[in-house]
């Protein structure tokens, strides 16, 4: 029988797929280790929990599943639109912010085309660039920091898309206020910018990228419901832009991407402010515990501005196979073109003092 590999599209010959943190539930099975006796560190989700009110509301909603959802999402976008002073025309709801990635590329991408990213940012913008045929071009990010000026210098008549991770994924590091302004100014009208801001809601000055928004340029600015809200199970986030950019990306989207059950958790967890503040006060101390400990340690570090902490540790992928045998799941960042290093999410205080003595005893004995 002929192998489908044989004749699929070029482009996907060599593509490797995204990798997840590894699942509770494949390590508990994997390892014969009780479930409850794992912590998971390693996809930057919410150590609280999904926001209780987004709970209430899909317990108080299940029996409606048998019906489709709002194909719109008129009532998230426009609470959406509301808390960030902007019109409905200027959200798009995607099955996770990933989706918004996809829409993009469907509108603007076709072979031959360039998209340009950071070294070291979320490797789905070069996946899903390379499922269009398009070609990523990637700028070296000294101190694992966006060079904007670099990415601007790098824009030639084939770039149609740049991509900027702020805070970025997996190095938690952020750009400013004024490197973003003075990158704009350079950047061609005709090039889309996307501000990828899954980690938003985390700084405690974020840079106003919605004022590019509101002044009518060719900007996305991508959001999600997966980290502070804790609702990354439901896949739901959101892009920001223009109007008229939105409506090109509307085209693009498949009807009823949004779920019934995750529009409305999303409609609860935004407005659940004591879930979101608590999320950052618990964020912001174990963030601090676990560079401190780190330095303890003797641990090189990047300094983080996210939800997770950037570690290098020699062998990172014997570093995550020793923590895994011992039930703490990390992010190994081989796969980032980083394999000294491994990524660890913020969890509640004793999954952090737990994942750093294991630590200990793997890199220190």
């Amino acid at each position: 029988m002929l192998d489908p590999c044989e004749f699929s599209n070029q482009q996907l010959r060599d593509l490797v797929p995204y990798e997840p943190g590894k699942p509770i539930e494949d390590v508990a099975r994997e390892l014969g280790i009780n479930p409850d006796d794992i912590i998971k560190l390693a996809s930057n989700e919410n150590p609280l929990g999904p926001s209780p009110k987004a709970v209430e509301v899909m317990k108080s909603i299940a029996n409606q599943v048998n019906m489709y959802p709002d194909g719109g999402g008129w009532k998230l976008r426009n609470a959406i639109a509301e808390k960030f002073s902007l019109s409905m025309d200027n959200v798009i709801l995607g099955n996770g912010s990933n989706e918004i990635i996809e829409f993009i590329g469907h509108a603007f991408l076709s072979p031959g085309d360039q998209i340009i990213a950071a070294e070291h940012a979320f490797v789905v913008y070069k996946l899903m660039a390379t499922l269009f045929g398009a070609e990523t071009i990637e700028i070296p990010d000294p101190g694992l920091v966006h060079d904007l000026d670099s990415m601007a210098d790098a824009v030639t008549e084939r770039t149609k898309e740049i991509f900027i991770a702020n805070p970025n994924n997996p190095t938690g590091t952020l750009v400013t206020q004024e490197q973003i302004d003075r990158f704009m100014d350079r950047v061609p009208d005709r090039v889309i910018v996307v501000f990828d801001e899954a980690y938003y809601e985390f700084l405690d000055t974020p840079p106003d990228t919605l004022k590019y928004v509101r002044e009518g340029r060719n900007v996305v600015v991508m959001r999600t419901f997966s980290k502070i809200q804790g609702l990354a199970g439901l896949r739901i986030g959101y892009g920001l832009a223009p109007s008229g950019l939105a409506s090109v990306l509307q085209k693009t989207r498949q009807p009823f991407n949004a779920n019934h059950l995750a529009q409305e958790a999303a409609l609860a967890a935004l407005a659940d402010e004591e879930h979101q503040f608590e999320t950052k006060r618990i964020t912001d101390n174990g963030r601090q515990f676990l560079q401190q400990s780190f330095d303890k340690m003797g641990l090189e570090y990047i300094p983080s501005y996210a939800n997770f902490v950037l570690v290098k540790v020699g062998d990172g992928d014997a570093v995550f196979d020793a923590l895994l045998r011992k039930g703490v799941i990390v992010r190994a960042m081989r796969g980032y073109k980083l394999p000294e290093w491994v990524r660890i999410s913020v969890g509640r205080k004793e999954e952090n003092q737990r994942c750093v003595e294991l630590l200990k005893e793997v890199v220190l004995s």
